[in-house]
C-alpha cells in the first residue's frame, strides 16, 4: 500500500509497492557515462611538434591525425580533440595539460 500527500489531500493506493530511490548512486553513474568532449585551445607558447606529440600520447592517434588536429587548433583558435565518456575526457585533458596546454571539457 502506498500513502502520499498532494497539497492538502492524502491518498492511499492499495496494492502498490514502493522501493527506495537511490538518487546518489544513479547520479554519479549518469555523470561519468554522459558523452563529453575535450577542447584544446591555441597558444603562442608550444611548438607544433610539442602539441602533435602530446596529442598522440593523450588520444593515442596517428601522427597524421595529431597534425590535422593541431592545424585545426592553430587556424580556428580551438578544436574538439576527443569525445567520449567523462572519465576518459578527464584523462585526455590531464595528459594535454602536463606540458601546459590549455583545455576545457564540455558536456
Amino acid at each position: 500500500m502506498v500513502f502520499f500527500t498532494f497539497g492538502n489531500l492524502d491518498f492511499v493506493l492499495p496494492g502498490m509497492q514502493t522501493t527506495p530511490f537511490e538518487e546518489h548512486e544513479n547520479e554519479q553513474e549518469v555523470t561519468t557515462q554522459e558523452p563529453a568532449k575535450v577542447i584544446l585551445f591555441n597558444d603562442e607558447i608550444h611548438t607544433f611538434e610539442e602539441v602533435i606529440a602530446q596529442l598522440m600520447k593523450a588520444i593515442k592517434c596517428t601522427q597524421a591525425r595529431a597534425e590535422a588536429l593541431t592545424w585545426e587548433v592553430h587556424h580556428n583558435g580551438k578544436a574538439v580533440v576527443f569525445a567520449g565518456e567523462m572519465f576518459r575526457c578527464m584523462e585526455v585533458s590531464h595528459i594535454l595539460e602536463e606540458i601546459g596546454l590549455m583545455t576545457q571539457i564540455e558536456v
